[in-house]
Formats: C-alpha cells, sequence, structure tokens
C-alpha cells in the first residue's frame, strides 16, 4: 500500500497491545471499541486519543477519561468535546484559493491553514463560540484543542493564510496586494455591521480622545468588548467593577486582558476618587432633591452614576451603560449628571436606531426616549439624527411618518409632523426631508411621485422619523424580527458628552460598534472644543 509504505517500521510488533506502551498519540479510523481503557495505562504522561471511528469511536470519551484524566481526547462527533472535522477547513481553504486564483492546493497552503487553526485555537473565544457551549465559556486546554465550528473568526483567520500561502509559493493567479482591504471584506461576510460602521472604526482608530468607561464592567459581553476594542485600536477602556470579580471572569472567558495592565478597573467598593464623585454630585443634584447621604449610596450602588461622574470630572471621554436595568432609570442617571448640550433641552434627548438586514439600512428615531413629542421638539430629534447619520458617511434622507399621506387627514397627529416639516425646511433647508408621508410613500419614490410630484425627497428615504414612542418602538422590534435585522443602537442624541445606553439584548459586537461610534464623537466635541 504506497500510501501506507512511508509509515511503516520493521518491528516485530503485530497488535494493538504490542505497540501502545509508551506511545504518546493513538490515530484511530477504524471501528467501535478498539481501543480499551486498559491499553490507555501503559500510554505517556498527558497521551492524545484521536478516535475518530463514526458513528461510535474507539473509545468513548467518558470511558478515556476514567482511565486516564491527563489525557486528550478528540473524537468526530459534535456531541463531544473536540470534533475533528472537514468542516473546519475545507470550506475556508477553498475561499482562499478561489479568492486568489490558486492553480493547484499545495503542502505549504495546507500548513498555513493548519497553523491559523492552531492558533485561533490558543485566543479566547468569540461570543458566538462561547454560546455554542453549555456551562463555561471554554479554554484552550484538554477540553477545548480544536475551534469551534460555529467560532465565526474561522474564515478570518485560515482563508487569509492559505491565499496568502498561494502567494508565496506562486500558485495564485491574481495575486492579493493589500491583505488588510482582503481581511476587511471578508470581515463584511461575519458581521452584518462591518460594511456600514467601517469609516466609523476607520475614524475611532485615528482619535485621539479614546477613554471609554463601561458602567457593566463584569458582564461578559464588556469584557469581551473590552478584548476587541484593545486588540483593533478603537478605545482605551475603563471598567467598573470589584476586581476579584473581575479576575475570575476574565479567567473563566480565557481573555488575556488584565486590569491596570490593559484597562483601568474602578472599584465600586473602594476607590479613591468616591469623596470627589460625592461631592460632583452633590454639586450637580443637591437642588434636586439628592441629600449628602443619597448621593454616598448612589456612588456606593449605582454604576451608571459612577460612570457619568466619571465622564463629567473628565476621567473618560465617553461612556457606555445599559446592559442591565431598564433603558429609563439609566437614562434618568445620564440626564441629571452628563445633561444636554448646549442649546438642546432635557427633553429634546433622543435616539436613533440602524437596522441592518438584506434590503439595506435604514435609521429610526425616535424609538426609545420622547413619548409623544412636540412638532419642534421632532424637528430637532430630526436634526440630531441627520448629523449622527452622516458620521456614517451616508447623506441622510428624512421622510416624517404619519397615517396622513401629504394632506390626506387633519388629525392632530398629522398636523404635528406636517408642522415638523415645516420647521425642518426654514432650520435645516439642506437636509433632504418631507412629510407627513405614509411610509409606503417614504420608502418609494415612484408611489411618492404619484401622490405629491413635488416633494423635497428625493430618492428612497434613509430616516424614518414618528410621531410618537409607541409607533416608533413597535416599527423597530417589528421590523428587526421579520427582516431578520441586525440592529445597531439605540443611539442616545443631544447629551454634552457622548453617554450611550444599550438594552439587555445586545450583543459583545453591539457594544464594539457603540464603543467605536462613542469614541468618534468624543473625538468631534475635542476638536470643536480645541483652541483655534
Amino acid at each position: 500500500d504506497r500510501w501506507k509504505d512511508p509509515y511503516v517500521k520493521d518491528t516485530q510488533a503485530r497488535t494493538l497491545t504490542d505497540v501502545i506502551p509508551g506511545a504518546d498519540v493513538f490515530l484511530g479510523l477504524s471501528a467501535a471499541g478498539v481501543l480499551k481503557p486498559e491499553f490507555l495505562q501503559h500510554m505517556a504522561p498527558k497521551p492524545l486519543i484521536l478516535a475518530l471511528a463514526n458513528p461510535t469511536p474507539e473509545i468513548m470519551p467518558e470511558v478515556a477519561r476514567a482511565a486516564r484524566p491527563d489525557a486528550m481526547i478528540c473524537t468526530g462527533r459534535s456531541d463531544f468535546p473536540n470534533q475533528v472535522n472537514n468542516v473546519l477547513c475545507f470550506p475556508y481553504i477553498f475561499r482562499g484559493a478561489l479568492d486568489c486564483g490558486a492553480s493547484a492546493i499545495n503542502e505549504e497552503m495546507k500548513m498555513a491553514a493548519v497553523r491559523a487553526i492552531a492558533a485561533l485555537a490558543r485566543e479566547e473565544p468569540s461570543d458566538v463560540a462561547a454560546r455554542a457551549y453549555s456551562g463555561e465559556t471554554p479554554v484552550f486546554g484538554p477540553d477545548f484543542l480544536i475551534p469551534s465550528p460555529f467560532d465565526p473568526r474561522l474564515i478570518l483567520r485560515i482563508a487569509p493564510a492559505v491565499a496568502k500561502a498561494a502567494c508565496d509559493t506562486g500558485v495564485a493567479t491574481r495575486p492579493i496586494a493589500d491583505f488588510a482591504a482582503y481581511v476587511d471584506k471578508l470581515n463584511r461576510f461575519v458581521f452584518r455591521s462591518g460594511l456600514v460602521m467601517k469609516p466609523v472604526f476607520s475614524s475611532a482608530k485615528a482619535a485621539s480622545a479614546k477613554r471609554v468607561i463601561y458602567a457593566d464592567g463584569e458582564d461578559e459581553r464588556v469584557l469581551r468588548a473590552a478584548q476587541v476594542v484593545l486588540e483593533e485600536g478603537i478605545a482605551e477602556p475603563i471598567l467598573i467593577g470589584r476586581p476579584h470579580v473581575v479576575e475570575v471572569r476574565l479567567k473563566r472567558y480565557g481573555l488575556r486582558i488584565r486590569p491596570g495592565v490593559d484597562f483601568g478597573l474602578i472599584n465600586p467598593e473602594d476607590d479613591p476618587r468616591y469623596r470627589h464623585y460625592v461631592d460632583l454630585l452633590i454639586e450637580l443634584a443637591g437642588r434636586r432633591g439628592i441629600t449628602t447621604e443619597a448621593a454616598r449610596t448612589m456612588v456606593r450602588t449605582n454604576n451608571t452614576v459612577i460612570a457619568a461622574l466619571a465622564l463629567k470630572r473628565g476621567d473618560a471621554d465617553a461612556m457606555i451603560c445599559g446592559l442591565e436595568g431598564r433603558f429609563e432609570r439609566h437614562l434618568r442617571n445620564v440626564t441629571l449628571i452628563i445633561g444636554p448640550r448646549p442649546g438642546i433641552k432635557d427633553r429634546d434627548l433622543s435616539t436613533l436606531s440602524m437596522l441592518i438586514s438584506q434590503r439595506g439600512i435604514i435609521f429610526l428615531t425616535d424609538t426609545h426616549v420622547s413619548v409623544d413629542p412636540t412638532a419642534e421638539e421632532i424637528a430637532e430629534m430630526t436634526v440630531l439624527a441627520a448629523e449622527e447619520i452622516q458620521r456614517f458617511g451616508i447623506e441622510p434622507k428624512a421622510a416624517l411618518l404619519s397615517h396622513s399621506d401629504f394632506g390626506s387627514r387633519d388629525s392632530p397627529g398629522a398636523l404635528k409632523m406636517r408642522e415638523a416639516a415645516a420647521i425642518l425646511a426654514r432650520i435645516a433647508p439642506e437636509l433632504q426631508c418631507d412629510g407627513e408621508m405614509h411610509a409606503d410613500s417614504a420608502l418609494s419614490e415612484h408611489l411618492r411621485q404619484r401622490v405629491y410630484p413635488h416633494s423635497r425627497l428625493k430618492g428612497e428615504a434613509n430616516l424614518l422619523v414618528f410621531p410618537n414612542l409607541d409607533s416608533a418602538n413597535i416599527t423597530l422590534t417589528a421590523l428587526r424580527a421579520m427582516m431578520d435585522a441586525l440592529h445597531v443602537g439605540p443611539i442616545l442624541l443631544g447629551t454634552d458628552k457622548p453617554a450611550h445606553i444599550l438594552t439587555p439584548s445586545v450583543t459583545s459586537r453591539g457594544v464594539v460598534n457603540m464603543t467605536a461610534l462613542a469614541v468618534v464623537e468624543a473625538a468631534h466635541k475635542a476638536q470643536a472644543l480645541a483652541p483655534i
């Protein structure tokens, strides 16, 4: 057998029991039950057992573990740890080969894939991969030698490695000149927000004001996001959390970042800035019913208050909160301490939500704050939303929605949106905006032209402005579910300093996205305040 010939050794061994003593590795592609538990006692320390027979391996993992607790065990089955399966390599080898027009798949390309998989296994698992496991997050070791097939980073690591090996060995007919751009392109397949967030991430990486404080510093999503923003150069994280809890969870999730070295840490139970924060809170809210004792309690027990005070005092450039608890409670604290920017009233704060789907990108306002805004407030929130949309490199096109379509009804709600459109025509004449109109008129220029051919809005609207909170939030959640859309936000608009209140359903990637937005906002503010 020419395939087995390179591995043949001239020995007297004729059975498995003859060769197993002292062996470091068992590799089986044979039959169920071939490897007996008593055989394992004779193997070398920390043996690697690859029992790959399907559907039943040569030895069941629990039997092997009982016989040799120090063993590293792999099977071909997905219901056991360390599944050996070509799904980890073939799709990404082919992707890398096709993207560079490889004329062959050579040994160097295969080895590049192997090394990329091995390197990824040593990294901390992504949040998507971690959710595929029950119990604790897997950490590289005997039960996690191989990345999860669900890890979205596989394509980002293996395909570029294979393509580079093809280029280096001369088999690429379309060599890739810019691998950073190639990885960015692949990134769009992994994270749907990748394309629209690209200008934001680029601006964040170039910004100087990067200190972002996270109120929920003990949360797994924040810890994972902190690792990402550090690695990508997006921000300098400051976490609020108890040091011993943060340390334990970093170890549990297999994260490499360390408090005091890679990120700042504020201990809510014992921090030297405590007295300064209490004094600042009394100064800000002493005439709003916050007593000295109440201020002390809030600074000891409310992480959103601590984050807002740190931001207000200049110990951070932006803040992220809201992963736990009610949005309204966080908003109340942010409004109390940070407040609105000059020229904006407390009640003019609003939110902008972005939905990314196969159909495209749509922005909605106000989805979380204004219960029943006036025409003036709607005009203000539209201007703020348009400013924010421009950060994404997108020209805002706003439609003020109503059950009335260009004057077809004269109800109070329709009149309010009509008045808001008139105000916007006066205060923001450069903004493409019109209303009041039906949602289908907003999204179809053909239909809108039939109803009202003189509309100021050209093309398809990308900013939907709603008459009240109910209509905005219902539409947001309905579209998100029906279109399987990715939600970025809510983005809090109008605060004096960048402060964003997320929702409990946010993912770690959502935290990363909002961090980048907050950094860009902080940079814009710092630039505006810089002396000329």
